[in-house]
């Protein structure tokens, strides 16, 4: 693949390890150019792991032609840092612990990176019926609001709001990891493309001519199986 001539990402980063952490004990490389799918404004992922750290850092920087962002941990720090992603359902370091080409390792990669791939394989914990209950009712609020708004620039922000919060829901429901930003359709199209496709298409014909009725009707259609739309009866930290 032609990098928009940038230097090799491999290279790259392998340059950058010398230069800044050259006696890390383990370090690859992760992101959209492992995936196949840099872009001219891509940057380099970089995860390293070195034992003479008190505690883990992220940090930012330009060089060898890249803008490279670095997740710096201990042998022990990126555990926490799955605990935190697998408790919020959005697993963005063992997504590129598993995913990266590694760099450097002296023995310890191969179980960092099964202990990665074994969460992800998991998948998040279960939402219970309660916290289903919930979230139909903050859905339900959201396209209400959505369908007696008469200002498109409110309309513009309750979409995003739906948009986040239906797609929240249908992966949690199934089972599977979120994500924000670009990875909301990415994680959709991992879990069903077919749907994915209908989400996006609902979206954008509202941000193209405003039509809303098919996002109600994917909505509906997303909160049928679990009762449908919650308003009357529900309450919330009532004693």
């Amino acid at each position: 693949m032609n990098y928009f001539n940038k230097l090799n990402p491999i290279e790259a980063a392998q340059h950058f390890l010398n230069k800044h952490c050259p006696n890390c004990q383990g370090a690859l490389l992760a992101g959209s150019v492992v995936r196949g799918e840099a872009t001219e404004t891509s940057d380099l992922d970089i995860v390293i792991f070195d034992k003479s750290l008190s505690s883990s850092y992220r940090e930012s920087l330009n060089e060898f032609g890249w803008e490279i962002e670095v997740f710096v941990h201990n042998l022990s720090s990126y555990k926490q840092f799955f605990k935190s992603d697998y408790e919020r359902a959005r697993p963005s370091l063992p997504r590129m612990v598993s995913e990266g080409i590694i760099l450097k390792d002296t023995g310890i990669m191969e179980d960092i990176k099964k202990e990665a791939k074994d969460l992800l394989d998991r998948g998040p914990k279960k939402w219970s019926e309660e916290t289903i209950k919930i979230k139909r009712y903050f859905i339900t609020d959201a396209l209400n609001d959505f369908k007696g708004s008469t200002s498109r620039a409110e309309e513009l922000f309750i979409a995003n709001t739906l948009a986040e919060l239906v797609s929240e829901f249908v992966l949690r429901t199934n089972c599977k990891w979120i994500g924000s930003s670009k990875w909301v359709v990415r994680s959709l199209r991992t879990y069903n493309e077919e749907f994915a496709n209908c989400f996006v298409d609902a979206f954008d014909l509202f941000y193209r001519t405003g039509e809303k009725n098919q996002i109600f009707k994917l909505v509906n259609e997303v909160l049928q199986p679990f009762g449908g739309q919650l308003f009357e009866g529900f309450s919330l930290g009532k004693m």
